[in-house]
């Protein structure tokens, strides 16, 4: 079995939550631009230029890596923002770029082609041919796997493939396309995969109904919550909708990932990278979230049982899930 350390990717929203990764323990932190160049483009969040100049300093000299997300589709005919957002991060000394339009890739390769690219999750490359086209056509050195394979499937695509892998290992369950979802596009006019944003919160409201809270979305309705039951956030993924007179989650119940309990066999199957979901989250979740999956990586890497990591009630809905590494997700 390998036992060659799994790096610890982990988020970073702001400069308070990078500071916070770096010192619990991220062997690389990731991050976007103020704008709609990544997938996490919500209010309050993301980096100005001078902030992740500050930010690779801090984390540079306490020997932690910055990967910048640039990782939504370019608008037709109007590249440059995507283009600023590349060359502005390599110029700055970011260690990879995370890429998804194969535009960008191309950009990137022919004006950076010092600087490592990596494929992000919203590429949906799952095959040894589709990896093998991003690495032999624009440099790629690592993709990050969507989270619909097993690990026997991992093993088996990482024996064919001649990149690293990067795999999620905790937080959010993105079931619509890694990201592209067209239903929330749909509901709010903004495209998660081309704004940025899933469920934006400029589309939500909660509104007090006779006997509980509904949640809104645009004009739909998410989800209806009685008294006494917490009000989550709507997300049509995780929607509660009425179907053959029955209500029920169709997609997905709320859950969170959580793959401590197959460290080692992701270790085994070759995976290089693990990625923590959360760059919308503050401080003090990324603090206990990276020091947790710090001692878990740790003690794999030792060949150590894997201590527990106490953070159930960090996941979303008080609920976790190995998701389909073990198929036990539906």
């Amino acid at each position: 079995m390998s036992r060659t350390p799994l790096e610890l990717v982990c988020p970073a929203g702001t400069p308070g939550a990078l500071r916070a990764a770096v010192d619990a323990g991220a062997d690389v932190v990731y991050l976007g631009f103020r704008d709609e160049t990544n997938a996490r483009n919500f209010p309050g969040l993301n980096f100005s230029r001078p902030e992740l100049r500050d930010g690779l300093a801090y984390a540079h000299e306490r020997g932690c890596r910055i990967y910048v997300a640039v990782n939504t589709f370019a608008t037709a005919g109007n590249p440059g923002p995507w283009h600023r957002a590349v060359d502005d991060a390599a110029e700055l000394g970011a260690d990879a770029l995370i890429l998804a339009d194969i535009g960008l890739l191309d950009y990137a390769r022919r004006r950076h082609p010092e600087t490592r690219r990596h494929l992000s999750v919203q590429a949906s490359a799952s095959n040894p041919t589709a990896i093998a086209y991003y690495h032999e056509t624009f440099g790629v050195q690592r993709v990050v796997l969507p989270r619909v394979l097993t690990v026997t499937e991992i093993a088996r695509l990482n024996a064919q493939i001649p990149v690293e892998t990067e795999v999620f290992a905790f937080g959010g369950m993105c079931v619509m396309a890694e990201g592209r979802c067209a239903l929330s596009a749909y509901a709010t006019g903004r495209s998660p995969n081309m704004n940025g944003v899933c469920s934006p919160a400029s589309h939500v409201r909660y509104e007090q109904g006779v006997g509980g809270m509904v949640s809104r979305l645009g004009r739909f309705t998410i989800n209806e919550f009685p008294d006494g039951e917490p009000a989550g956030y709507p997300t049509l993924c995780k929607g509660r909708f009425v179907t053959g007179g029955c209500a029920g989650y169709l997609f997905e119940e709320p859950t969170s990932l959580d793959a401590s309990a197959v460290l080692s066999e992701l270790m085994a199957a070759g995976v290089r990278a693990l990625k923590i979901e959360g760059r919308q989250r503050g401080r003090a979740y990324i603090a206990e979230v990276v020091a947790a999956f710090r001692r878990a990586v740790d003690a794999a890497a030792r060949g150590d049982p894997v201590p527990p990591l106490g953070l159930g009630g960090m996941t979303e809905g008080l609920r976790k899930t190995t998701g389909a590494y073990t198929k036990t997700w539906r």
